[in-house]
């Protein structure tokens, strides 16, 4: 098949993996020149991507996009510009008119309903949120508190509102209501029959705030227009185009049926940071956004996800004895099934959740006595969400790979990146410089980037020698570097092959 896809951004989980999971299977796939793509915040042009999608449409069986980037110039960008509504709504028609001049093309779509962030974060939000995140946030949840509680939570909101200058929430309001209102407006195209399916999922989000609300509206509108059967809302953001990438190239087949493995007998009940529901209902949400559907048994399954969930909680720093490295989990078990489960031939895909933004360090060392290179996936990164939605498209697709090689690029990357960086390289980096701010470099990226490659290049090697070598592939390397002037995200250029035979 011909899959175009349109990401969120070029960051390699968002644009480099779901394009490598495509095509390890067989696809061929075609993705916007670079001027239509956004840079960090910079937005990407979309007149160009419009240009593109036209030329490119005649030829495609499928189109996986992100509708931020489509409309608003990608999905940091659209937290920033101000783009007025009827601008984004006109570049949506886009969409009609290509499902219009190529009934056969399956758009698969998705978009993020504007988060909360966390950190006062003054370049994927608007530039105030460096100085108001935390009053925002504060007015965020009562909002959300007196809208589900009523008049008891009037007076929490109205301290909320006086303490943001009216201009700031007026401007961070608004920018949301468009937002939403693109999103309502794609909902209206599932029902019309252009869109193949439609995810519109949440970033950062937790059980009160403006995220919730909007959820809350979403949700109505997909009861009043009937389309619950193509559409899903979710804790999610960056690995939704794996999941809808895993539907495009599964379309036709029965659904994949995955059989959930937790290192804890209570891991369905674990808490998470980023989401707003325990580990058991946000992997039920994931699997079902790819396509995929619970099994009954292990022998039954297409794939085992084996899920690493915290004994009670998700902590940021490990470790950590009070909530994560409980007894309430017992790891050396789980690397056991996790064992017995390869050595039946099982297609296994972990998800290492017990930690948001990398790999948790014990684990990885006990996984070390396991044939890594059998693994059908992995995933540590980042959110929980974004871990699970990648690691379920690993295990959905594994029965349908044809480039061994390929696959073993896309897992050996997510090790590389989950696990050597986000677990390991990227707090020694950040100690060694001396705890730059995480926002921004600054002039240190040049030292941030010359750490970062004399600490990782050791391991990365060290790694493939265990795990890979004895595969029959090679790995060629190019030079490490940083996605955007922060830590958060490293790129690191792997090409994995076929040997060439002897003689």
């Amino acid at each position: 098949m011909r899959l175009l896809l349109v990401p969120p951004d070029t960051r390699p989980p968002t644009l480099e993996l779901p394009a490598a999971l495509a095509r390890m299977t067989g696809a061929e796939v075609r993705v916007p020149p670079a001027r239509a793509l956004p840079d960090f915040f910079t937005p990407g042009d979309p007149a160009a991507l419009g240009d593109w999608l036209r030329t490119e449409a005649a030829g495609a069986d499928a189109l996986v996009v992100c509708l931020e980037t489509l409309c608003l110039g990608g999905m940091i960008p659209a937290r920033r510009v101000d783009d007025p509504l009827d601008t984004a709504l006109a570049r949506l028609e886009l969409l009609r008119e290509l499902k219009a001049r190529h009934p056969a093309l399956r758009i698969y779509t998705f978009g993020v309903v504007v988060r909360v962030a966390h950190d006062n974060d003054p370049h994927e939000e608007k530039p105030y949120y460096g100085e108001w995140g935390h009053e925002l946030r504060a007015y965020s949840t009562a909002f959300d508190r007196h809208a589900r509680h009523g008049e008891a939570e009037r007076a929490a909101l109205d301290d909320a509102r006086r303490a943001v200058p009216p201009d700031i929430l007026a401007d961070w309001v608004g920018t949301r209501e468009r937002n939403r209102a693109l999103h309502l407006a794609a909902l209206d195209l599932l029902a019309a029959g252009t869109l193949e399916h439609l995810c519109l999922t949440l970033d950062d989000t937790s059980e009160y705030g403006l995220a919730a609300y909007d959820r809350r509206l979403l949700e109505a509108r997909a009861d009043a227009l009937g389309v619950w059967a193509r559409f899903d809302t979710y804790p999610g953001a960056d690995e939704v185009p794996c999941a809808l990438v895993t539907r495009a190239v599964r379309h036709g087949l029965p659904p994949a049926r995955a059989w959930v493995r937790y290192s804890g007998t209570l891991g369905a009940s674990a808490g998470m940071i980023y989401e707003d529901r325990p580990a058991g209902e946000l992997i039920r949400a994931h699997l079902r956004a790819a396509g995929c559907v619970p099994a009954d048994s292990v022998g039954e399954a297409d794939f085992v996800l084996a899920v690493n969930t915290p004994g009670q909680r998700q902590a940021n720093v490990q470790p950590d004895l009070a909530t994560v490295d409980t007894p309430w989990r017992h790891l050396p078990a789980f690397v056991d099934a996790v064992r017995v489960d390869l050595d039946a031939g099982r297609a296994v895909s972990l998800a290492d959740i017990a930690y948001p933004n990398g790999a948790e360090r014990r684990l990885w060392g006990l996984l070390q006595a396991l044939p890594l290179a059998r693994l059908a996936g992995y995933g540590a990164w980042n959110t929980a969400g974004n871990t699970l939605g990648s690691a379920v498209a690993f295990g959905a697709l594994a029965g349908l790979v044809r480039d061994r090689a390929g696959h073993a690029g896309a897992l050996f990357g997510r090790m590389v990146d989950d696990a050597l960086y986000q677990a390991f390289v990227r707090p020694e980096v950040r100690a060694a410089l001396g705890h730059p701010s995480p926002f921004d470099l600054g002039e240190a990226r040049a030292d941030a980037e010359r750490e970062l490659r004399a600490r990782l290049t050791p391991r990365l090697e060290a790694l493939w020698s265990a795990h890979f070598a004895a595969t029959g592939l090679t790995l060629h390397t190019g030079e490490a570097h940083l996605a955007w002037p922060r830590l958060f995200t490293g790129v690191f250029p792997l090409n994995v092959r076929e040997a060439a035979p002897k003689g």
